[in-house]
């Protein structure tokens, strides 16, 4: 691949809250950029973008699909991701690999609340992004509004680049403030026609006002537009359009577009922003990994560089299997070839590579740095690992999730089911980081836990249709995690015979809180030296502690914000071994958190309820009966926004609850906040009813 292939590239992210437009948008760029002949509907059923069963009947999308498409001569990778905040992960894992993201805002709901967390989500990589308002043809489309919803709550370099002739059924063009022109859209054509005038009379002040404002964004951030701008000197198109372009990846402006994907107006407009505006491969920070030693080391987009990849999402298909979804970051890669997991340090082989059409595979031989493709052949692989060609050593930084915060037991029907149950359970779980299994250890049920109700129906939805599985599912449960509140020290010994071989290990630790408000893993630190225990021990000491971590000691919940210190030890020259220090590690963890005095955390849930302002004073006070705190209390289109933390526990039938109290006129959105210490009163409940005394 040349310097000018990589220049062409745009490895773009499409996000947004639930129903603002995302898959009606792509399904309209893939069909002006001609891989459609005909636009599917989200409402139909049949958007190219929406392939699972489950998407398709309930209009939302559920996992991210990536496909590739080409507008004036660049090639624009496109990853679709969901809009509802129980598939948070699906968009975690795409903005860890993009370069570059449209925003999608409804013209009518404005800044809501997944817009803010998946904002915040692409802040924490460094994406930039330019924003698409769409709907402009809804009754009650406020473009001017959503500008400062978007410069309130957003970021303050979002500026327009074009305005919206008319508004709601009176929307009828696209005003350019880079081009100073309209734009009339053929609805006989479905939009593929469109012709340009000269800007309305009665836009003209309108236009030149924001047009003024984009001037004097760009003469902040651009030392060279400044210095034109200032002496006068004529400003061209060109020279506009390269200037808004260097702000952008920069991330020191946010331009704005807007549009009606529906009613195909404007989308031509925003595929020509993507590749004017969104950065390349070359034009972003390159990744950074860890080498052998340590250090750090920076990973070119260089097709010369060895090869190096993340794989982001792994999905088991029914006829290829594995299928794992990778980005190169250097070098190239063919079908074929041995790579190296860094990860876990298997070598396997590529049998596969396929370019990606949402559900749609076509077979290639090559990827280059800059690809986002899927690979078959390798088995011992999962989201997160990074891949790379022999003896290049290096270890990209991994991706983080959230964990679930409600579980539900389930368990076969039949005898017969229960191995189909494990198998499905099993590739799931593979599959979506945020979902996890486990056997409480009190009651011997198995349970399953997500992000949200939403989740677990999916998945217990694809058990039935994907695995034939027929299984009881019992009541929707919170998953609680337990951390402790008193310093301790603790030893753990493990010394015995086993077949003939003797075992010898022991360890002493320090265990003590990590206090903080926010989720914290734990941490673990090795304050001996070689002489009081061998280092090839030490691996094997940390992993027994972290792992005893999974279980803990008041109801089998994981244990976290722990800080674990090894401040000694002893071992034995002939019987020491890794399985003994492994094994008196968890000893001592199981010993010492059930007497640094442990306590329970529970999911507080950030709650967002927009409502007539006469209903807020009951909500306010049904919030406060629930444990809950109220953040924000804010105006939104005429109604009130309330922003509140109320613990998971309270939540089950809120939206019931909510009808109620505003006559069916407040609606919600809750999406995960933090994990927070249960009070002592609520957790002698909790416990009494596990244990049932």
């Amino acid at each position: 691949m040349s310097f000018s292939e990589l220049t062409s590239i745009r490895n773009i992210g499409i996000m947004a809250h639930i129903d603002a437009g995302k898959t009606t948008t792509t399904e309209r760029m893939l069909y002006y950029t001609g891989f459609l002949h005909r636009m599917g509907e989200v409402h139909d059923g049949n958007a190219f973008m929406d392939w699972m069963e489950q998407e398709k009947e309930r209009g939302i999308t559920i996992t991210s699909a990536v496909t590739t498409c080409f507008w004036k001569k660049k090639q624009i990778n496109i990853i679709d991701t969901p809009g509802h905040v129980d598939f948070t992960a699906e968009v975690e894992r795409s903005l860890r690999v993009l370069d570059g993201a449209v925003g999608i805002f409804c013209a009518v709901g404005g800044v809501e609340a997944q817009s803010e967390t998946v904002w915040l989500q692409a802040d924490r990589y460094k994406i930039p992004r330019i924003a698409y308002v769409n709907k402009i043809d809804r009754l009650g489309a406020d473009f001017e509004n959503v500008v400062e919803m978007i410069q309130d709550r957003l970021s303050s370099y979002a500026t327009p680049i074009q305005l919206p002739i008319g508004a709601e059924d009176k929307f009828t063009g696209i005003i350019d403030l880079i081009k100073m022109k309209a734009y009339y859209y053929d609805p006989e054509t479905l939009g593929l026609n469109f012709h340009e005038e000269n800007i309305p009379d009665d836009y003209l002040d309108i236009s030149e006002h924001y047009r003024d404002l984009l001037m004097e964004l760009l003469t902040e951030n651009d030392d060279l537009f400044l210095e034109k701008y200032l002496e006068n000197e004529e400003i061209t198109e060109e020279f506009l359009i390269n200037s808004i372009r260097k702000s952008t990846i920069n991330s020191k402006i946010i331009p704005i577009l807007c549009g009606s994907s529906l009613k195909n107006t404007g989308v031509q407009l925003l595929l020509d922003a993507i590749i004017e505006y969104l950065p390349s491969p070359l034009e972003v920070d390159p990744a950074i990994g860890l080498d052998k030693d340590k250090k750090e080391l920076l990973i070119k987009p260089d097709i010369n560089e060895p090869f190096a990849a993340l794989i982001f999402k792994v999905q088991v298909d029914k006829y290829v299997g594995k299928l794992m979804f990778i980005r190169v970051y250097s070098g190239s890669l063919k079908k074929g070839e041995i790579i190296y997991n860094q990860s876990n340090g298997k070598k396997e082989r590529i049998s596969r590579i396929i370019q990606l059409h949402s559900n749609k595979k076509k077979d290639i031989d090559v990827l280059h740095a800059g690809d986002i493709a899927a690979i078959v052949g390798p088995k011992f692989t999962s989201t997160g690992d990074t891949i790379c060609g022999a003896g290049f050593n290096v270890l990209l930084s991994n991706i983080t999730f959230p964990q679930g915060v409600i579980s539900i037991a389930i368990e076969a029907k039949t005898k017969a089911d229960q191995d189909k149950l494990s198998d499905g359970l099993r590739k799931m779980e593979e599959e979506d980081p945020t979902f996890r299994v486990y056997v409480q250890k009190d009651t011997g049920q198995t349970l399953i836990s997500g992000m949200g109700e939403l989740h677990l129906e999916i998945i217990i939805d694809r058990l039935r249709r994907e695995y034939n599985v027929k299984a009881n599912i019992g009541d929707p449960q919170v998953a609680y995690k337990e951390t402790i509140t008193v310093e301790s020290e603790v030893t753990g010994e493990f010394i015995r015979e086993m077949n003939g071989k003797g075992h010898y290990g022991i360890v002493k630790f320090k265990l003590s809180p990590i206090i903080t408000n926010d989720d914290s893993a734990n941490v673990f630190i090795n304050s001996i030296s070689e002489d009081t225990i061998p280092k090839e021990f030490w691996d094997a000491i940390e992993d027994g502690a972290i792992n005893a971590c999974m279980d803990g000691p008041l109801m089998s919940s994981p244990v976290e914000r722990v800080k674990i210190e090894l401040i000694d030890g002893d071992f034995n020259e002939v019987d020491s071994s890794e399985t003994a220090f492994r094994i008196a590690s968890s000893m001592a963890m199981s010993k010492g958190l059930l007497q640094c005095s442990p306590v329970l955390m529970e999911p507080v849930m950030k709650v967002t309820v927009i409502s007539p302002e006469e209903f807020i004073g009951d909500i306010i006070g049904d919030i406060n009966s629930k444990r809950g705190k109220v953040d924000i209390i804010r105006e939104q289109l005429g109604k009130k926004e309330i922003v509140a933390e109320i613990p998971m526990n309270s939540l089950f039938g809120y939206s019931t609850k909510l009808r109620s109290i505003s006559q069916g006129r407040a609606i919600y959105t809750m999406e995960f906040g933090k994990y927070r210490i249960v009070p002592k009163n609520v957790q002698k409940e909790i416990l009494k009813k596990l244990r049932g005394y």
